[in-house]
């Protein structure tokens, strides 16, 4: 059977063990190193130096870079940190995601897991946090998210790259007969002081044999010729040729094609289908039932993928209904009632708020948040073929060890059993974390003969059954005195993502502790509150949740960083001096760094024309300190967009020219959400089908956007997320001061219009 539920519980005991500093067998297995995944699959004339490098006897280098490639350039910094300390460059390395492996586990996800503010570094901080990286090396999960990726292959990648140069140098010394420290690299070739030169190629086959008694040194960054600098993408000539590197791109002999029909009420199982009418349809050869954890409904099998398509539209089923409201008016219903119950759990806070708070004069507020759909560019799809108990998958996927793991169970063989082929990701997000694409391909691979079968999700199947960003409803309360604030109540009810993670994943687990996505953007913020509460209301339905770019600091950096904004207007200060004066903390340097240069950048506080506003929010995630300024122009009646401005600092950036592409990427990705994205229910089911309701923002309405990078941060932060968390905040702030009129719903476009054809 499959290794999912062992695989966990030997994860959790050893997580038992070493933050308790138990069994030194606990402590062994922790510190050994999983084993090299890569000599069973070289060709020949290739040799592994760790998991991350391969030398060809031709001199040809591939590093393995096991993150997934879904646009955000981290095949290319993952390489340059091989390429810098193997002194290789650029131009002479290619970069591929390697097998599924627990040697490519990523810890540093997990260790941010801990409930505490990013520059909280006291004692019961580091313990959990140490304790999660320990869960992150047990557990094993070769997983993309988080904005981890870099953080977590920093030392590893660069140590992966150092210890084959050591190695290549200790044979040509042992060569050539003089010391290894004499001797040089550059550019793939060992150097002798008397001139000779030998070839890394040339040293590969005996250098891949030897072991070091000690890591090596790695290099100061003062040392750095690659890190540090923009480098090109290592996977641009492929994309901008139109290389077949996605996965909705895998062509095999013999293959079929597919597509699922599932149920779009949550948790309900079809009722009726015709059958017939879908085997009637020219091309359709099978329909199979699938039944997952993850859902309900039907597989159709075809000679191509139109015809799977229609064969779908003919089966026409009806459903069972929905156990949740069937509407999105009966769903708020749902999430008041939670913040008129007492809390789930708070995080944070500091004194006594609602003793603060007798007698004095307090301001409320409420905010709104709809669910979100990913809408990745490359619609849902994967590649499975199922021979002799044997299941091969290719996919893009952020998480392929949970792949192989979930389809292994279903098919009731060993995880070992199930290769993993990683291709390029057209656009993740979160949304290819998840498990029930591989699940549904194999169930249909199942049934296919050995054939295999590319399974494509219609863009309204990818809307209607996402794994969505909650929905979620905030209350706040606050008192200022002398006009800064002094106390703040703040309430927010939204599912847990980690609940509806495992209960469609890990069935026969519980999601253990608080989920702290609901609350994250509102405890851990760079702010001194005398009173403080930040309570969490649960809400559980069975509409799904999951993991969208920046998670709950998506829903908090809006209701945090709005309401901030309305207490400045009720104190009379002006916004951004009101944040600094509240950032006292030595602490919260980055952020009050942050905010001034934006601000400056900006030109914040100067006279603007009447009906023209900006709108400041500042919010960390993910350890990278981001302040944003929106500048609108509504004379003509409409919001038009003229400039964002952009301050981020993360601590140390690899390629800054890459770091900036993803701070504009996640601004631009949550203006169209704050624009005019959102996902109702009506019939128990999802409203919105396709672009034309659920759109995102087009080249056109995107107004210039300047970012600077800052590094005063004293750790490393990550890059994919952290910019979209302020966005919606200092554009609900610019609409206000343009027009007067405050904003606490999302989409916005709802309320008002925006020029942004």
């Amino acid at each position: 059977m499959g290794k999912i539920a062992k695989y966990t519980r030997r994860g959790f005991l050893g997580l038992g063990i070493a933050a308790a500093g138990g069994l030194a067998v606990g402590y062994y297995y922790y510190k050994k190193p999983y084993p090299n995944p890569l000599p069973d699959t070289l060709a020949e004339g290739d040799f592994s130096f760790t998991p991350y490098v391969i030398i060809g006897s031709d001199n040809a280098i591939t590093i393995i870079t096991p993150r997934a490639e879904m646009g955000q350039g981290i095949h290319t910094t993952l390489a340059a940190l091989v390429a810098e300390e193997l002194d290789v460059d650029m131009d002479q390395i290619s970069a591929e995601h390697g097998p599924a492996a627990a040697a490519y586990y990523n810890s540093a996800m997990l260790r941010e897991g801990a409930p505490f503010a990013f520059f909280d570094e006291g004692f019961v901080a580091e313990i959990a946090r140490g304790a999660l990286g320990v869960a992150g090396k047990f557990l094993a999960l070769q997983v993309t998210g988080g904005s981890s990726a870099s953080i977590d292959a920093f030392d590893k990648m660069r140590e992966a790259g150092a210890t084959a140069r050591a190695v290549l140098v200790e044979v040509a010394a042992q060569r050539w007969g003089v010391s290894a420290e004499s001797l040089t690299t550059a550019r793939a070739e060992v150097v002798n002081p008397n001139g000779e030169r030998l070839t890394y190629g040339a040293l590969a086959a005996d250098a891949a044999t030897l072991t070091l008694p000690k890591p090596p040194a790695l290099k100061d960054p003062s040392e750095w010729r690659i890190l540090g600098k923009s480098q090109p993408r290592v996977e641009m000539r492929e994309k901008i040729t139109g290389a077949p590197i996605y996965g909705i791109d895998v062509q095999l002999p013999n293959m079929l094609y597919a597509t699922v029909a599932m149920s779009p009420r949550f948790g309900a199982k079809a009722k009726h289908a015709d059958e017939a009418a879908a085997m009637a349809v020219a091309g359709v050869l099978n329909v199979v039932e699938i039944a997952t954890n993850t859902g309900h409904g039907f597989g159709i099998i075809a000679s191509n993928t139109w015809a799977a398509f229609e064969g779908a539209r003919a089966l026409a089923p009806e459903w069972e209904a929905a156990s949740y409201p069937e509407d999105t008016a009966g769903l708020k219903v749902l999430w008041a009632e939670a913040l008129d119950r007492e809390s789930s759990f708070t995080l944070g806070g500091e004194g006594d708020p609602e003793a603060a708070m007798q007698g004095a004069e307090v301001i409320e507020a409420r905010y709104s948040l709809p669910y979100l759909a990913h809408t990745t560019m490359e619609p849902m799809n994967a590649t499975a073929q199922f021979v002799d108990g044997k299941l091969t998958l290719w996919l893009g996927s952020q998480a392929p060890g949970l792949a192989a793991m979930v389809t292994a169970d279903l098919l009731g063989i060993e995880t070992d059993d199930v290769e993993v082929i990683t291709t390029s990701l057209g656009g993740g997000f979160g949304r290819r974390v998840e498990a029930d694409v591989p699940l549904y391909a194999a169930a249909i691979a199942a049934q296919t003969g050995g054939k295999p079968v590319k399974v494509t999700w219609s863009r309204e199947e990818d809307i209607q059954h996402d794994t969505y960003r909650p929905m979620a409803e905030a209350r706040l309360k606050a008192i200022l005195k002398n006009g800064l604030p002094e106390a703040l109540d703040y309430r927010v009810a939204a599912p847990s993502i980690n609940k509806s993670l495992f209960g469609r994943t890990f069935p026969n687990l519980s999601a253990a502790g608080p989920d702290r996505s609901i609350l994250d953007g509102s405890f851990d913020q760079p702010f001194s509150w005398p009173h403080s509460r930040f309570a969490a209301h649960q809400v559980d339905t069975d509409i799904p949740v999951g993991f969208w770019r920046s998670v709950g600091n998506s829903i908090n950096g809006f209701v945090h960083e709005s309401f901030l904004d309305e207490l400045a207007f009720a104190g009379g200060k002006d916004p951004l001096e009101m944040r600094l004066a509240m950032m006292q903390d030595e602490r919260h340097a980055p952020a009050r760094e942050a905010l001034k240069a934006v601000a400056e950048m900006a030109g914040w506080g100067q006279a603007l024309p009447e009906g023209v506003g900006q709108g400041i929010a500042h919010t960390l995630s993910f350890g990278t300190w981001v302040a944003e300024v929106v500048q609108v122009d509504m004379r003509g009646g409409t919001v038009k967009l003229e400039k964002i401005w952009a301050a981020a600092d993360p601590g140390m950036i690899l390629d800054p020219g890459n770091f900036e592409a993803q701070i504009t990427s996640g601004i631009i990705y949550g203006l169209s959400a704050a624009i005019g994205q959102e996902i109702s229910f009506a019939d128990g089911r999802v409203v919105q089908e396709n672009f034309y309701d659920y759109d995102a923002l087009r080249m056109a309405g995107v107004p210039p956007i300047e970012v600077a990078l800052l590094e005063n941060s004293p750790r490393m932060g990550g890059a994919g997320e952290p910019g979209t968390p302020p966005i919606a905040a200092a554009l609900g702030n610019a609409i206000f001061a343009a027009s007067g009129k405050r904003q606490r719903s999302l989409p916005f476009g709802n309320e008002i219009d925006f020029d942004i054809d």
